[in-house]
């Protein structure tokens, strides 16, 4: 039973790891499924299988190596110098990727709650440090509750779709998009979420004890995320051309569909924006510990700091310019991952050095010999 539990708990951090705001204002799929009509539910498959096979390898290399943050993953696939360097681009990503979501946090509680901007923003980072504070154990509660709402949700919205003329839209759907195009796209999809997501998933998958039931979780989660892609392909492309005039598809869908699932939606956004930032927060936070000699204690109020004062300045604009640089270097990392060799199983007295030439092998440490002096 406790192995059951532990592997609900890797799949659905796994999910909530993936699963961002991006995800759940619909913005994501649109640009990178739906709008590429019949293709979509093809190269949707196609990403779920990628999600399913490089998750869960990472995930096992991770543990295999003793990796305490993504920048030990990162040496152990490009070498130390070339992956230290890789891990800290990551590292800035990351907390402007965090300083946006930050920002929407404290816009939903503006727009939709009627409370200041600030208060938003406070009571996010307030929320995060005392859940951080739980550690590893935290993210995995958080995302015990976040994501079986999300799943629940994508169903409630697939039932009420199959009621909609137009319904069966999403296998027949025209477009004008080129084929290179929809099959590039879960390529970059994938690799570019996944990048992200090691943040998290490898120092989860660290201290994971049983590694079947990482097997196991990675299969869950990569498939959970699979079905929610859909879920959400199925009923935008009911609703398409239209639906491509909104800033947020998703929630167009949602408001249609009553005030009760329009403010489950809302809530939802916010979770998952508050479980993103908490599980990044934390997955940088390993990363600073072991550049930077700073007290522990204070290494989760200065990200945060940085985090808010960002959220204040306009930094979406900057980021525009780190994405696309951030999403083909992910693409060169999911290929080396794809390339890597699992690593083998650690050994009673052997050393697993993250930093290396990729190549997973495990270095055992041999004690000198003791000199005998013969009497």
């Amino acid at each position: 039973m406790r192995s059951k539990v532990r592997t609900l708990q890797i799949a659905f951090t796994y999910i909530g790891t993936v699963v961002g705001a991006g995800f759940a204002t619909g913005q994501e799929i649109l640009k990178f499924f739906t709008r590429y009509g019949h293709w979509a539910v093809l190269t949707i498959m196609l990403s779920t299988a990628l999600f399913i096979w490089l998750g869960t390898k990472m995930m096992i290399i991770a543990r295999r190596i003793e990796a305490e943050s993504y920048e030990d993953f990162n040496r152990h696939l490009f070498g130390d110098q070339v992956g230290s360097t890789i891990s800290l681009f990551t590292m800035v990503i990351l907390i402007g990727v965090n300083s946006i979501m930050l920002a929407g946090a404290g816009a939903i509680f503006e727009e939709n709650l009627g409370m200041h901007y600030q208060t938003g923003l406070l009571l996010t980072i307030l929320g995060s440090y005392f859940l951080l504070k739980r550690g590893i154990s935290g993210i995995l509660q958080m995302n015990s509750i976040v994501v079986p709402l999300m799943l629940t949700l994508s169903l409630v919205i697939i039932f009420n779709t199959l009621h909609v003329p137009g319904a069966e839209r999403f296998l027949f759907l025209q477009t004008d998009r080129s084929w290179f195009g929809a099959w590039m796209s879960p390529l970059l999809y994938t690799a570019f979420n996944l990048g992200m997501a090691q943040a998290v998933l490898v120092p989860m998958a660290r201290h994971t004890n049983d590694e079947r039931a990482l097997v196991r979780g990675g299969i869950l989660g990569g498939v959970g995320i699979g079905f929610m892609l859909l879920a959400a392909h199925f009923a935008m492309s009911s609703q398409m051309p239209q639906i491509l005039q909104f800033e947020i598809p998703m929630g167009s869908i949602a408001f249609r569909l009553g005030t009760v699932v329009q403010t489950i939606y809302l809530l939802l956004i916010f979770l998952e924006i508050f479980s993103t930032f908490v599980a990044d927060i934390y997955g940088v936070e390993t990363q600073v510990k072991q550049r930077l000699s700073i007290a522990p204690a204070l290494i989760t109020p200065l990200l945060m700091l940085i985090c808010y004062l960002l959220s204040q300045f306009g930094f979406s604009s900057l980021l525009s310019i780190f994405y696309p640089v951030f999403g083909a270097l992910s693409l060169v990392w999911a290929v080396m991952l794809l390339r890597v060799p699992w690593s083998p199983p650690p050994r009673s007295g052997s050393s697993n050095t993250p930093g290396g030439t990729g190549t997973g092998i495990t270095i055992i440490s041999v004690k000198p010999a003791t000199r005998i002096t013969r009497k």
